[in-house]
């Protein structure tokens, strides 16, 4: 119910964020990102090799093409998926998964909410080192995850300051497990954020050299990477050395907003890669 309510409330607060310069993380900007979201999902806006429409995604962060980019390389039957991270541990994601999807979350500590009436499963946990056996699953799915594997998880993720760490290669076993954790000819979706290279204590962001790290430790049979650019007027496909340089804008550094309203990345890195 508190969840229903501050959802409600935020919507309401939608003519005040539209009328506000459409602000990043302010009132009324959840809706806008879901609304966003929800509708390049179903309307199946990021394809592999399509073009984004002009203008998706002005001023909201990197969810509006990871979530589409993850739901379009999804099959109508994908098996027993693995959410790595809980990026997809919201209703409106969760309605919009395969009906046969069979559904495990994994995160390091319990959250708020969760949705255990739907059938999913919640295993809380290091993804360094998980109990799952050898080719557990058909699907590995990591949004925005591994970039704060190994760094400082106390700051949103954990009470447990053993999680504070300084280990920006932390993210290279957690690849290690989720290829171990596939079934051959299994697929694993990754996406980072992406530009230069920095670690701001509590993630990092990749550049091209640490994409690659990603690829050599899943050792995949195969593999694509797409690269998206956040550019002013909203998101849309490029390549990795125009996006090389790109910033991140971190709203929890206190961050000034800059003029191109940049919500966070300013790029990312989307890998699909088959063991």
């Amino acid at each position: 119910m508190i969840f229903k309510l501050k959802e409600f409330a935020d919507w309401c607060a939608t003519p005040l964020y539209l009328l506000g310069g459409r602000r990043p993380w302010g009132p009324g900007y959840y809706t806008a990102r879901k609304d966003a979201i929800t509708s390049a999902i179903d309307r199946k806006v990021v394809r592999f090799g399509a073009p984004i429409p002009q203008g998706h995604g002005n001023a909201l962060d990197e969810r509006v093409v990871e979530y589409p980019w993850v739901f379009s390389n999804l099959s109508a039957s994908p098996g027993k998926v693995l959410d790595a991270g809980s990026a997809l541990n919201h209703g409106f994601l969760l309605e919009r998964l395969p009906e046969s999807a069979q559904l495990t979350i994994m995160t390091l500590a319990p959250e708020k909410r969760c949705f255990w009436g739907r059938g999913i499963s919640y295993v809380f946990g290091d993804l360094r080192d998980t109990d799952f056996s050898d080719g557990a699953f058909d699907v590995v799915i990591s949004v925005s995850t591994i970039e704060h594997i190994g760094l400082d998880n106390t700051l949103l993720y954990t009470g447990d300051t053993s999680k504070k760490e300084e280990d920006a290669l932390g993210f290279v076993p957690a690849v290690r497990e989720f290829r171990r954790m596939l079934k051959a000819g299994g697929t694993c979706l990754i996406t980072v954020p992406f530009g230069r290279r920095g670690v701001h204590g509590w993630f990092q962001v990749f550049d091209a050299a640490l994409v690659k790290r990603i690829v050599e430790a899943f050792a995949p049979a195969n593999f694509q990477i797409e690269y998206f650019g956040y550019f002013p007027g909203g998101w849309r496909r490029t390549e990795a050395a125009e996006i090389a340089d790109a910033q991140f804008h971190d709203v929890h550094a206190g961050s000034r907003l800059q003029p191109d309203r940049a919500a966070g990345a300013r790029g990312v890195a989307c890998l699909k890669l088959t063991a």
